[in-house]
Formats: C-alpha cells, sequence, structure tokens
C-alpha cells in the first residue's frame, strides 16, 4: 500500500493551492472552480492554519445568509485541523478520514504542508492496490 507523500506525487497539482484567511469567499470559489479542487489550504505567514472547503461554504455561507463578496475566509473556515503525515499509509488515512467524517486531509511532513488528499484520491489508491493484489493471486494460481 501506497504513502500518502507517494499519492501526493501522483496528483495533478504538485503545488499546495491555498488562499490567506483575509481573502474573500468569493475569490477562494473562483480558485477552487478554476482548480476543479473541493478545499484549499488558507496559509498565513507560511503555516497551514486551516482549510475552506464546499462544505464550509454550503454551512458557513449559503445556510446562514452569509455573502460570499463580503466574507472572509477567515470567518467560516475550519480551524480544528486533522491531518495525515507524509509517511502514513493510505489505509490510516481512511480510517482517519471516515472516523473524523472529513472528506479533505492536508498532509505534513514534519510541520510543512506538502498536500491535500480528498478521499476520492484515496478511494481511487485503494481500488488500484486491490487490482495489483487481484493480478498477483491469479498470476500465482496460474503459475
Amino acid at each position: 500500500m501506497k504513502s500518502l507523500k507517494q499519492i501526493l506525487k501522483e496528483k495533478q497539482y504538485q503545488e499546495v493551492i491555498s488562499i490567506s484567511p483575509e481573502k474573500l469567499v468569493f475569490e477562494a470559489l473562483g480558485l477552487m472552480a478554476e482548480k476543479r479542487i473541493g478545499a484549499l489550504a488558507v496559509i498565513e505567514n507560511d503555516k497551514l492554519v486551516g482549510i475552506f472547503s464546499e462544505r464550509d461554504y454550503a454551512r458557513e455561507v449559503a445556510l446562514k445568509d452569509k455573502k460570499s463578496r463580503s466574507t472572509t475566509i477567515q470567518e467560516v473556515m475550519t480551524s480544528k485541523l486533522i491531518f495525515g503525515q507524509a509517511n502514513d499509509l493510505v489505509d490510516s488515512a481512511m480510517n482517519t478520514m471516515s472516523n473524523k467524517r472529513i472528506r479533505h486531509l492536508p498532509v505534513m511532513d514534519g510541520n510543512d504542508m506538502i498536500g491535500m488528499l480528498s478521499i476520492g484520491d484515496l478511494v481511487k489508491a485503494t481500488i488500484e492496490y486491490q487490482e495489483e493484489l487481484i493480478e498477483q493471486l491469479e498470476s500465482y494460481i496460474r503459475s
């Protein structure tokens, strides 16, 4: 099974896609739409301080009738962070995400954020791993 760092190396965007906490929600939504992603890292002074996701928008902006053109990220971001470490394995990260009911997991290498994985990224990696195992077992049975 792959590590989170290995999964990140296979992603389309190798850089951390982020926004600063003082930016407007409208700007974040535009960036997320442009990059076709569901969450952004919120970075201040080179430090991860939160995450802003589609879920944050739905719960903290749309449902509370706030305006995306006047609400800052800092007002609505998730600041209680759960993260994975670069060397964690996919199954461990999936367990964390399932147990904590989160869809996006920042990945840290020490104190540095190196990327973000979605539950979809981990499901894809798990399916690929299972397909490889099946192939190996079929090969073993044939020989």
